[in-house]
């Protein structure tokens, strides 16, 4: 497991004075300013974030050692990480995508469905895009207690029993 957990991103600069538009992918949006200060995927840069005001799809941010527009515009698609140990522990059931992706999925009877991934939410739940062997494409297998009941982070696997038809016999 990684120890540093992408948190947010920049979306590009917000008005002239070097605040950056910036999107957060905690659970709870504004709690990205208390997991600061954050880092760049290599943990070289780090900075502090002030959120200034929300806007559509996010926030306003200053970011520390960003004081210009032209700044704030050279770090658009910046990600942002925290630290493992920065963010709360999790209960039992839920997980952190990051520690999903890569892991293998098999069906109820140990047979092999493939591997995992990205982790998806297009509004309504989680989606596990799973990458399965032979298949050009990709299945989206939801990301339900009934569809997957058993995530071993420890083996390294993921247990599911997907609805009927979802993955070709």
């Amino acid at each position: 497991m990684s120890e540093l957990i992408c948190v947010g991103a920049v979306a590009g600069a917000f008005g002239v004075r070097g605040e950056v538009r910036l999107k957060s992918f905690t659970s709870t949006p504004e709690d990205i300013e208390s997991y600061s200060p954050l880092t760049d995927e290599a943990g070289a840069n780090r900075y502090t974030i002030t959120l200034t005001r929300p806007v559509k799809n996010g926030f306003a941010a200053r970011l520390s050692g960003i004081e210009t527009k032209e700044q704030a515009d050279a770090i658009r698609g910046l990600r942002l990480f925290a630290r493992r140990d920065q963010l709360p522990k999790l209960p039992d059931d839920e997980f952190y995508h990051t520690d999903l992706i890569g892991l293998e999925v098999h069906d109820t009877g140990g047979a092999p469905l493939g591997r995992v991934k990205a982790v998806l939410n297009h509004g309504a739940s989680d989606l596990l895009e799973i990458q399965a062997p032979g298949l050009k494409t990709t299945v989206l297998l939801p990301f339900t207690h009934d569809a997957v009941p058993t995530v071993d982070l420890g083996a390294g696997r993921i247990v599911a029993d997907p609805p009927e038809g979802l993955f070709p016999e």
